[in-house]
């Protein structure tokens, strides 16, 4: 194992972090998962770590893994799942680890992450699938969904001991349901309607991985959302009647089904509303189309 002439190597570098926080060699192993083999032939220098057991060895030790194993030399290119269109080679991207699987989201392009400008973890790589990585990921808590209360556990995540990043991915609930089942996010966001009994959420936990948990996270009201100089509007019927166009939610999002059961129900044919194949991906887009006067 390499170093820096006149810096301790990787091996003392994790031989500090690991008594710094009071842990035997094994100890510091079962928190990582790994073996205290591997740990011992780390700190001795006889080895350097893959890069999913420095991730693990950094994250038990809330350590950036830069600072522990700065000498792990150029970063490979991995197979990594796409939650978005990822774009052209050299696109940037987010990348997160789900389990034992790299997740991509782009960061430019008509579907981007709604973080901001944000640096890029990974660049796509030619062939498909594959993205070569920029910098070594934290953990990172996943979560796909509409709600833009999802952004608030940023804040909140990053107080923990160690930090823990968050990559959102919005999109409607059928979306992040299927990205749950699949097992490419740790959380999805969903508001979706039993036929039968009218409750949310609990079919749909029925469709994702054995263990699940649902968690109440926020309420929402259905609606019209509408100008404040259309205050006389208070129905389906009275927008139906003034010829107001609407911005509606992609295929998929429970907003989208909220109102065409409305217009059901007030005999209106969803498709004759002007704008109806209109879309905005998230209620905060929609909101801002809304004002203005898309």
């Amino acid at each position: 194992m390499t170093g820096t002439p006149g810096l301790p190597t990787a091996g003392a570098r994790l031989r500090t972090a690991r008594l710094d926080r009071r842990l035997s060699q094994q100890e510091l192993a079962d928190v990582a998962g790994v073996t205290r083999q591997a740990v011992a032939g780390i700190e001795a220098g006889r080895w350097d770590p893959s890069l999913r057991v420095a991730l693990a060895l950094s994250r038990a030790l809330g350590r950036d893994v830069e600072d522990l194993f700065g000498s792990l030399g150029p970063l490979p290119v991995v197979r990594a799942e796409r939650l978005g269109p990822l774009g052209d080679p050299g696109s940037r991207v987010d990348l997160a680890l789900v389990g034992e699987t790299w997740v991509a989201m782009p960061l430019t392009g008509a579907d981007p992450s709604p973080a901001g400008f944000r640096p890029a973890s990974g660049l796509v790589g030619v062939e498909p699938g594959q993205v070569r990585l920029l910098t070594l990921p934290r953990t990172t808590l996943v979560v796909a969904g509409c709600d833009p209360a999802l952004s608030l556990l940023e804040d909140a995540l990053g107080r923990l001991e160690p930090p823990v990043g968050l990559a959102w991915w919005p999109c409607g609930s059928e979306r992040s349901l299927e990205l749950a089942t699949a097992g490419l996010v740790h959380a999805a966001g969903v508001h979706v309607r039993d036929p039968a009994t009218g409750s949310y959420n609990r079919t749909a936990l029925a469709r994702v991985p054995a263990g699940a948990t649902l968690v109440g996270f926020a309420a929402w009201r259905e609606g019209l959302v509408l100008r404040p100089e259309l205050s006389e509007v208070h129905s389906l019927a009275d927008l139906a009647a003034r010829g107001l166009r609407i911005v509606n939610r992609e295929p998929g999002a429970e907003a989208r089904a909220v109102l065409e059961r409305a217009c059901q129900h007030a005999g209106i044919r969803p498709q004759g509303l002007p704008g109806y194949e209109t879309e905005s991906r998230g209620h905060l887009a929609l909101a801002a189309a809304v004002a203005a006067r898309l």
